[in-house]
């Protein structure tokens, strides 16, 4: 049987090698004819002989796995969004801020194009393909590996000296002649077209059928590595390194000694863009020195060292046909222009923000007016204009609202605030609804089994009025409602009790005070331990605490002084909510107190980040490589073998997961 496997190696290491000539090189050596044939052979040979199958095998690029529900990953390296800029003085003060953080006359940038797609991150463990997991909410995404094998410049095998186990992101687009073509055969079909090629692309890509994706040409581009000790100085260093190993890097990335050079770049592909085969909506630049990039870190939302430069919107016109007022959780009234239908970048506008009364008065507002309307980059388009010529009847301007449009309550503007808003916090619906939906999100309580449409139906059937009525749901009550099954039922309760174990800072952040973000919330948490405490904090201690402005600290005070939010606060105490901060133990009483940790693989129960945080909170330290004076490695799924030997070599301990929670159980700390 040697002959048959050394067979199947060799048809395997063939077309992988034609693959890559034809899809990262552009360089074919071989007819589709025979490639089709060798693939045919190579197919057969798996069928005959199933001891040989390898999830790697050129063969899964047909596709054929069925994903009937998309497994939730928590991303070992959090995958942030960018900060946007549209004029090159915001890129320069970008510059200036950079040089002051890093005490630096001049620093050096990398700039590629911003490509319009759907993010993802690829891990690979001993140079094949291990996971792919889209962008998510940045935290964690969806396992999409299946229909990600299906891409062809997706590398399901590395080539050259690669890392043991590293991720690299990527975006996933679908090129203009696809997106074409597919909408061709629709069309033909009877069927109505797609209408843009991003959202294409991401609706592919949860396709149940990974032969359907196959199906779809969607190509791969990436653009950046993350990972521990890989070795690497720049990011214009990892791209090559990456293209090396096997992807698809393009060849428009370019090296910038200056932002005079940046400036440049983005000039030269202002004009080319529209000749691109895909679609790009701007250019990014990232300080090119990866040890410059992790001193200037991150905002809780994006990276310091990287922003989008994004080109002009496109814009339509159209005409205004309707106010439409509503109200966020926090009472913020928002003005939205409905508009007769026009399609912006493949997209049908429908409507478009307004922000508040002071854009609606600049603007003059009249219904029936024509209007410009610009997709910026923004979730809901903004109107920039009106054309003149063409205005709507005097007696049609469009005057703000004085009063709530949900529960008719007298509307307030507070001194420096732009927006307008309802007061009544307790009694207007669409504000007692959004703060139990934000009291229930992933990054506050985590309810599963409650999602926001659940919240809506509770609250209608008059169940729930505000957060802490959601612990005094019986089953009794919730399995007449529609849509309610036996099953999402017991789902909806188990998710509710398991949120009471929650931690202490995220009710906080679960509570929806105003200006109060998790970051914020973490820190009341650390500076004032219980409830109690922050409920007796003065205007001076809360901005004494850091990262605690004034107006952050009035409106703290504003929630404790509210009557409701006093008796919400108490009820959730009396079902057992977590409302104070566990206290740490000294350091020197920790099970892994002066214990030096190295963490290698993938883990089922952990993201690398949590088990380091799990180790660190125990009173041990984390480091990168292995040395004479480390005391235990942990060892995850695909492990890199260097890391194996060297912990031999020394003499290292290895804590496989399994016996790392063994060690948390035995201290009653698991």
């Amino acid at each position: 049987m040697k002959h048959v496997a050394n067979k199947i190696n060799n048809l395997r290491a063939a077309l992988h090698q034609y693959n890559y000539e034809y899809y990262i090189l552009d360089n074919p050596t071989i007819s589709d004819f025979d490639f089709d044939q060798k693939l045919k052979t190579l197919q057969q040979l798996e069928a005959q002989y199933p001891e040989y199958a390898d999830t790697n095998s050129p063969t899964q690029r047909v596709g054929g796995g069925v994903t009937k529900n998309f497994k939730t990953v928590t991303h070992n390296f959090p995958m942030y969004s960018l900060d946007n800029t549209y004029t090159r003085e915001e890129l320069l003060q970008w510059e200036q801020r950079i040089l002051k953080r890093l005490d630096k006359d001049s620093v050096s940038y990398t700039c590629e194009l911003k490509y319009d797609g759907v993010s993802i991150n690829l891990t690979y463990q001993n140079g094949t393909l291990f996971r792919a997991v889209t962008r998510g909410d940045g935290v964690q995404g969806d396992d999409v590996t299946q229909n990600v094998k299906t891409i062809p410049t997706v590398p399901l095998k590395l080539r050259g000296d690669y890392p043991d186990f590293f991720e690299i992101r990527g975006e996933i687009l679908l090129p203009l002649a696809g997106f074409e073509q597919i909408n061709a055969e629709r069309t033909a079909q009877g069927e109505p077209p797609y209408r843009n090629p991003r959202n294409t692309a991401s609706g592919t890509l949860k396709l149940q059928d990974s032969a359907l994706v196959s199906k779809r040409p969607l190509t791969c581009f990436l653009y950046a590595l993350a990972g521990e000790n890989l070795e690497i100085n720049s990011q214009f260093e990892a791209l090559n390194r990456a293209r090396s190993w096997g992807f698809k890097v393009p060849k428009s990335v370019a090296y910038a000694a200056t932002l005079e050079e940046v400036l440049d770049f983005i000039t030269v592909w202002e004009a080319k863009r529209e000749d691109l085969p895909f679609e790009i909506d701007g250019i990014v630049i990232k300080v090119n020195d990866l040890a410059q990039q992790r001193i200037l870190g991150y905002t809780s939302k994006s990276p310091r060292w990287a922003i989008a430069y994004k080109y002009q919107a496109q814009q339509a016109s159209t005409t205004l046909t309707g106010i439409q007022y509503q109200v966020g959780r926090t009472g913020a009234i928002t003005p939205v222009a409905q508009l007769h239908p026009v399609v912006i970048s493949g997209t049908v506008v429908k409507r478009a923000s307004l922000h508040n009364e002071d854009q609606i008065q600049k603007l003059a507002l009249r219904i029936h007016d024509t209007v410009y309307v610009e997709k910026g980059g923004e979730i809901i388009p903004k109107i920039t204009g009106v054309a003149t010529s063409k205005r709507g009847l005097t007696q049609d301007r469009v005057v703000f609202i004085t009063h709530c449009p949900e529960c008719n309550s007298e509307l307030q503007r507070l001194p420096g605030e732009a927006q307008h808003y309802c007061m009544n916090t307790s009694g207007c619906p669409p504000q007692i609804i959004g703060k139990i939906q934000h009291f229930i999100s992933r990054k506050a309580m985590d309810i599963e089994g409650l999602g926001s449409e659940t919240v809506v139906l509770l609250y209608h059937e008059g169940l729930i009025r505000n957060s802490a009525d959601l612990y005094t749901l019986r089953s009794e009550d919730v399995l007449p409602l529609e849509r309610m099954a036996e099953k999402s039922v017991a789902n909806l309760l188990q998710g509710i009790e398991a949120s009471k174990s929650k931690p202490y800072h995220k009710v906080l952040f679960g509570l929806g005070i105003r200006y109060v973000g998790e970051t914020v919330a973490k820190r009341l948490a650390k500076a004032f331990p219980s409830v109690n405490l922050l409920f007796d904090a003065t205007f001076e201690m809360l901005t004494a605490t850091d990262e605690i402005g004034e107006r952050i600290a009035l409106s703290i005070l504003s929630f404790f002084e509210d009557q409701n939010n006093r008796l919400l606060l108490k009820r959730l105490a009396e079902y057992g909510l977590i409302l104070e901060q566990k206290v740490e133990k000294p350091t020197s009483d920790l099970i892994f107190s002066g214990k030096k940790f190295v963490i290698s693989g993938v883990f089922t129960g952990y993201s690398r980040e949590a088990l380091k945080e799990k180790i660190e909170h125990l009173g041990g330290t984390v480091s990168g490589s292995i040395s004479s004076k480390t005391d235990y490695l942990v060892a995850g799924v695909g492990m890199g073998p260097s890391k194996k030997q060297k912990a031999a070599t020394l003499d290292v301990p290895i804590l496989e997961e399994k016996a790392f929670n063994a060690l948390l159980t035995e201290n009653n700390l698991l």
